[in-house]
Order: C-alpha cells, then sequence, then structure tokens
C-alpha cells in the first residue's frame, strides 16, 4: 500500500455519506402506496447495502409478513419504480455526510491527490447528492451504477476513475464500507480501506478483510 495514493475513490452511501433517513422515507412512502404499513428507519437501516432492489425485495417481505424469498422477482419491478420516485423527490431532505468527510477531502485535495466517487448508485440520484453535499468540488469524476455495464464487485468502475483521473490503479486506494468494495478494490489490484461505520449487509466489514479499517475518514 503506497504512502500517498495516486488517486482516491470514494464509495458514496455509508462512506461518504449517511443516506438511509431518505431511503427509510421513500421505502415507507412506497410500502403505503401498496397498502402496507410503513418499516420506519431502524428496521430498513438493516435492509440497506445491497442495492435497490433486493432493498425493495425486503421491504415486501416486511409487508407482507414473509420471508424474502415469498417474493418473486417479478413482484419487486412495479414497487422499486415506485421507490425510484419517492427517492428522486426526497433524496437530499434528511441525508448528512458523516463526520471527518470534509476534513479528509480537503487534506488530500491540498495534497493534490485526485479523487473520484464510484457508487452503485444510480446517477440520476448520485449527481443531485453530489451537488447538494458541495463533493462535486473535490471529486468531479463519478463513476455511478449504471454509468457501465458491469458494477462492483466487478473492477471496471475503478478502472475507468482512475483512467478519467490520469492515476495508475496499482498506487490508488479504493474507499468503502462493504464487501463489494473491498472485493472490487482486490479485483482491480488497488489498496482496500474501510470505514467501520457503514451499511456492509448486517456483518462486520472488519471481516472482508481490508488493508485499513478507520473509525472516521478523518484518521485517512
Amino acid at each position: 500500500m503506497s504512502s500517498v495514493p495516486s488517486a482516491l475513490l470514494f464509495d458514496l452511501d455509508g462512506t461518504l455519506l449517511d443516506s438511509v433517513p431518505d431511503l427509510a422515507q421513500a421505502v415507507d412512502r412506497m410500502l403505503l402506496d401498496l397498502g402496507f404499513a410503513d418499516a420506519g428507519e431502524e428496521r430498513v437501516r438493516h435492509w440497506v447495502g445491497n442495492g435497490s432492489r433486493k432493498l425493495v425485495q425486503r421491504a415486501l417481505a416486511y409487508g407482507r409478513g414473509v420471508n424474502e424469498a415469498g417474493v418473486a422477482e417479478s413482484d419487486i419491478d412495479a414497487p422499486q419504480q415506485r421507490f425510484f420516485h419517492h427517492y428522486q423527490l426526497c433524496c437530499t431532505e434528511r441525508s448528512r455526510l458523516y463526520d471527518g468527510v470534509m476534513d479528509a477531502l480537503k487534506h488530500w485535495a491540498g495534497r493534490g491527490v485526485p479523487m473520484a466517487c464510484v457508487t452503485n448508485k444510480p446517477g440520476r440520484f448520485t449527481e443531485p447528492l453530489l451537488d447538494h453535499f458541495g463533493l462535486r468540488a473535490f471529486m468531479p469524476v463519478a463513476i455511478s451504477g449504471d454509468s457501465l455495464p458491469t458494477r462492483k464487485p466487478e473492477p471496471q468502475m475503478l478502472f475507468k476513475a482512475c483512467e478519467l483521473l490520469g492515476a495508475e490503479p496499482s498506487t490508488a486506494w479504493m474507499i468503502g464500507d462493504s464487501r463489494n468494495d473491498v472485493q472490487a478494490a482486490r479485483a482491480a489490484g488497488m489498496a482496500a480501506i474501510c470505514v467501520s461505520y457503514g451499511y456492509n449487509h448486517g456483518r462486520p466489514v472488519a471481516d472482508e478483510g481490508p488493508d485499513r479499517l478507520l473509525d472516521s475518514l478523518a484518521d485517512l
């Protein structure tokens, strides 16, 4: 792991941004539209981390009182679009940057290290969040979940970010909060750094074996 990276690639949800409050609001509005009881933020916090489709499946299972296997793939499509509609309307309302994020970004910008956001979140949500929270000034490159044919844990998004930043992947650092981030970094041949506070599918991210584990990005 290089002492000074050629680039820093940041995941968004669970790494830079606690987005669960707005995700939960959109999930609850979707459930109410479908005639189910709302789930509440604490339940939704345990459901995030595997993408919107899995989030909607878990919410539908809760609403119906069944396990996830009881929700067919074909049952997810229309509710997912309803969830997207609500999330588009509220995605910047209650989300917040984690403590230490701005300190870290300002430090590395001062060192002249290029930075990018690499997230599986669709671009129509990523772009407004980067603008709203003032992240665009630090990371003009953003690779979203629909930017390329593949997503993390495949490495192509990381390679593309490095290409656009003019950085060597082998000396770049991927900073995230989940197994997907660690696996993508390993596949790309770069260092994997994780924060301890994010959304790793209900598992301690330390179990994924990152090169470094941080309690705050200020420690980066």
